[in-house]
């Protein structure tokens, strides 16, 4: 099982210990529903207070701000005391669809276009309510946001550690 980020804590909101996230997953109302047990440091074996599983008790929203409240978080100092914590969910190896990648599978991936020139590698793949995005750090050092679309990413073979690339003229340095 891997790790997957799904949120990260923002400031409190009230005095009962919600706080509000921005979101990495395009499945909140699933990922993060009452019931849900995240973890702030996955892989790590000690228990203290900033490794312990949270267990989400509700999710709202307040406009488009997803509002998450904790078991374990009583008050708003509390709330305060996670503010900038990124959350995990456990997922499996792989995703399940033959269209579907998490970050994990992606990352670290080498990047070419259809001539087998080398533009770069992945870095993270973020989530958004329209597309989602590859970030891919060049040679250069410079990282530059592909669209994660069928036209421009006509090819991915984790096997072989390479994802082919379409990008439009100008896209890459």
């Amino acid at each position: 099982m891997e790790a997957l980020r799904v949120a990260r804590i923002g400031k409190p909101h009230g005095i009962r210990g919600e706080v509000t996230v921005q979101l990495y997953t395009d499945e909140p109302e699933a990922r993060l529903s009452p019931g849900a047990v995240v973890v702030r440091e996955p892989g790590t074996e000690t228990q203290d207070q900033a490794t312990t599983p949270l267990t989400i008790t509700s999710q709202r929203w307040n406009k488009k701000i997803c509002l998450l409240g904790f078991e374990e978080i009583p008050d708003r100092n509390a709330a305060e005391a996670l503010r900038g914590t990124t959350l995990f969910v456990e997922t499996p190896e792989t995703a399940e669809g033959e269209d579907e990648w998490y970050s994990h599978e992606l990352e670290g991936l080498s990047c070419v276009d259809e001539t087998g020139e080398q533009l770069g590698v992945v870095v993270e793949l973020v989530t958004g309510p329209a597309q989602d995005l590859l970030v891919v750090r060049t040679p250069a050092g410079e990282e530059v946001m592909v669209p994660f679309v069928e036209e421009l990413v006509p090819g991915i073979d984790p096997e072989a550690g390479q994802i082919t690339l379409r990008p439009p003229e100008g896209l890459f340095p």
